[in-house]
């Protein structure tokens, strides 16, 4: 797990080496442990490195590959990248690291850009070829690992993180309004290829790109999941009881110790049983809790001790002082890459924190609810006719529909047309899901889950230098959930299958507990500081200056902070002032 970051000129000028470097800079945090840049003509790269396989400076980037031509930045693991090794070395490939970067450069040589169909992992990548001055953009299925890109004119630039891209300096802030629209009305999520900012686009998942040098660009989407029914009702138990620990199994892959990140429920709990179980020893389990607000519990300590005390684990128990809480928004706030409402950002930010002071590299449960139809707006959709399927998924998950953005947002940042609807619409009437759930969850797989969780847990726990793998998203299991029959997932309440795969591993008490999330109930609750916290920067001069919401729907939340709420119950209040406290944050 690393940052990567690079430009490419394509009028014949050389890369501002300078600007590549001041953009490696702020990702020293995704790799605190080595850094390079390297430049050619019309291209630099620059890498933060933190070492996770192959701890010599042999696997450094970025890796030039003089024999064969090519030079790679790459963010991410392969876990098969000893099994690829194998496979190029038979035919003549020479080796010179143990890293899977330098497996990925080789693949690359052997395969061409189809060459990540043979990667079973977590990526992005950019591969240089030095002969054609061709550039090779990559990012894995589930968009795990995120690439940000600026295009201006004949420079493109690309990193890890956008502010990466901002302290390069030369960038488009301007509001784009489409992503405006989404992040008000989708549920706060902005799907690729658009961001908050008109000057930033990211890679879409499952997506390799190729820009020639006279600036074309060619993009091959290499991997969609497909619903097509393929197993017998019986048999799908065991096949996601296979398929889950054949995912954990891959994510343990690693030079350094592994722990897992334990909430206490289902989906972080079966990992551990499941690693328990293949004979993993003293394995290293965190948890973390917060003081209660508005009458709810701030921890899930007595689930996590559970499991953690069944299966031996060395485990971690980390309550979170409310003094740190206040203080540790404003870091969580600058580790975001886009604006992100969901308060548990800050529990994540915090737990990385700690966690990282004992492991590099963990396991975490995210995932689970979007692939296997965890969340309570997935029922309703189960009996609605294929044809109503994306007006119903609007109304149950959409924050407020289009025309209530009138009241909230100022004239100039309205759109006349309803363009997150529409994009619903046009994901809901591709072909190859035969249900309205099969639609959602694979809207929510591959568009919600990107932007949003998965987004989250990376940004988190690489600001503390914090490698997270989630097997839940190992692309064969989601290819397997997709084509799991509805009713089964939504059995039991939700993640029926996975329930039932869990019996005789998992405690029961876990299994059957009511879902929980991870609670930071003083930001669900907002109060006292964290309610000054949010009129400040609702108030604040750039605020006023980009004059972005209507100062009377302002005033209607801060008058009654604890009250408003969109569809899925999450503060309105908190979602006006996280885009602010961000736009602030990164000085735009």
């Amino acid at each position: 797990m690393c940052g990567l970051t690079g430009e490419l000129r394509l009028d014949g000028a050389l890369a501002d080496v300078a600007a590549v470097a001041r953009m490696t800079d702020p990702m020293a945090p995704r790799g605190p442990d080595g850094s390079g840049v390297w430049a050619y003509g019309p291209v630099a790269l620059g890498h933060r490195r933190l070492k996770i396989i192959d701890l010599s400076d042999r696997a450094a980037q970025p890796m030039a590959d003089s024999e064969l031509g090519l030079v790679g930045v790459f963010n991410g693991c392969l876990y098969n990248y000893r099994e690829l090794r194998e496979t190029l070395r038979a035919e003549g490939y020479r080796f010179f690291s143990t890293s899977d970067t330098e497996v990925l450069i080789k693949a690359y040589h052997r395969w061409g850009a189809r060459c990540v169909e043979h990667f079973l992992g977590m990526f992005a990548f950019a591969v240089y070829e030095r002969d054609s001055g061709t550039l090779v953009l990559g990012r894995d299925r589930l968009g795990i690992k995120p690439l940000y890109l600026a295009r201006a004119g004949a420079r493109l630039r690309f990193a890890s993180t956008l502010p990466a891209l901002l302290a390069g300096g030369g960038i488009d802030t301007g509001l784009d309004l489409v992503a405006l629209h989404h992040y008000m009305t989708f549920h706060s999520v902005v799907p690729a290829p658009r961001t908050i900012l008109a000057g930033v686009r990211k890679l879409p998942p499952a997506t390799v790109r190729t820009i020639r040098p006279d600036g074309t660009e060619e993009d091959t989407l290499y991997w969609t999941p497909d619903c097509t029914r393929r197993m017998d009702r019986d048999d799908w138990t065991e096949a996601v009881l296979a398929g889950l620990r054949t995912a954990v199994d891959r994510r343990m892959v690693a030079d350094v110790p592994v722990g897992v990140l334990l909430s206490g429920g289902l989906d972080s709990s079966f990992i551990v049983a499941l690693l328990a179980e293949a004979g993993q020893r003293d394995l290293t389990t965190f948890s973390i809790g917060f003081a209660a607000a508005g009458g709810e519990s701030g921890d899930e300590f007595g689930y996590s001790d559970l499991v953690a005390q069944r299966f031996g684990t060395v485990h971690h128990k980390i309550p979170i002082d409310d003094a740190r809480l206040l203080p540790a928004l404003t870091g969580a706030v600058g580790a975001m890459s886009e604006p992100m409402v969901s308060h548990d950002a800050v529990a994540f930010y915090l737990l990385s924190q700690e966690v990282s002071k004992h492991v590099k590299v963990v396991q975490s449960g995210q995932g689970a609810d979007e692939v296997f139809a965890g969340y309570d707006w997935y029922p309703p959709l189960a009996g609605v006719p294929r044809e109503k399927a994306a007006d119903a998924y609007a109304r149950v998950f959409f924050d407020r529909p289009h025309t209530g953005l009138a009241k909230i947002l100022n004239p100039e940042y309205l759109l006349p047309d309803d363009v997150s609807g529409e994009f619903v619409q046009r994901h809901f009437a591709a072909p190859g899901a035969e249900t309205a759930l099969d639609a959602a969850l694979r809207l929510d797989t591959t568009i919600m889950l990107v932007d949003d969780p998965v987004k989250r847990v990376d940004n988190m726990t690489m600001a503390w230098g914090l490698e997270a793998r989630t097997p839940f998203l190992d692309h064969e299991l989601v290819e397997l959930a997709a084509a799991c029959p509805p009713e089964l997932k939504l059995a039991a309440g939700g993640k029926g299958v996975l329930k039932e795969a869990a019996r005789k591993l998992v405690p029961d008490e876990v299994i059957d507990r009511t879902k929980g999330y991870f609670p930071v109930p003083a930001i669900r609750h907002l109060s006292g500081p964290y309610l000054d916290l949010v009129r400040d920067a609702l108030s604040a001069p750039a605020a006023r200056d980009r004059a972005l919401f209507r100062p009377e729907y302002v005033e209607l939340l801060l008058a009654a902070p604890t009250e408003h709420r969109t569809t899925l119950g999450a503060s309105a209040l908190w979602q006006l002032a996280l885009l602010e406290l961000w736009l602030q944050s990164h000085g735009v």
